[in-house]
């Protein structure tokens, strides 16, 4: 048997919240899905990110616990050259998202960055140098 990854899930506190921060990194999310309990987006090559509220997993999940932020969950968005990880950065953080790494041009041939989404998980911003 074969199983066929398909969908990359995140747990949220606050759906609208989240759904904000995806939005400024250019995902095409709805604004009737803030109100969402769980939304799924797909990216192109047809995997999916999908978002849960913490209270759609307690619904079917009884003795669940809100996870701790962040810390297991890393997701990468490249960004069309080493300026525009600066400026996305900056943006980023200017909208009151913590930076948990300054841009800065990596060893591997990167311009890189680390911005932390709602929720804690780390969302690495680069670009080819």
């Amino acid at each position: 048997m074969k199983a066929r990854f398909a969908v990359i899930g995140i747990v949220v506190a606050d759906m609208a919240r989240s759904l904000a921060f995806y939005r400024e990194l250019g995902l095409d999310l709805p604004a009737s899905a803030d109100a969402e309990g769980h939304v799924e987006h797909v990216l192109p090559g047809g995997v999916k990110l999908a978002w849960d509220t913490e209270a759609t997993i307690a619904s079917f999940t009884p003795d669940f616990t809100p996870p701790a932020p962040g810390g297991r969950l890393s997701l990468a968005f490249e960004a069309e050259s080493p300026a525009e990880v600066d400026a996305l950065h900056e943006h980023l953080v200017g909208l009151g998202h913590h930076s948990e790494l300054a841009p800065f041009d990596a060893f591997w041939g990167q311009r890189y960055a680390v911005v932390l989404d709602p929720d804690g998980n780390g969302v690495d911003l680069f670009a080819a140098r």
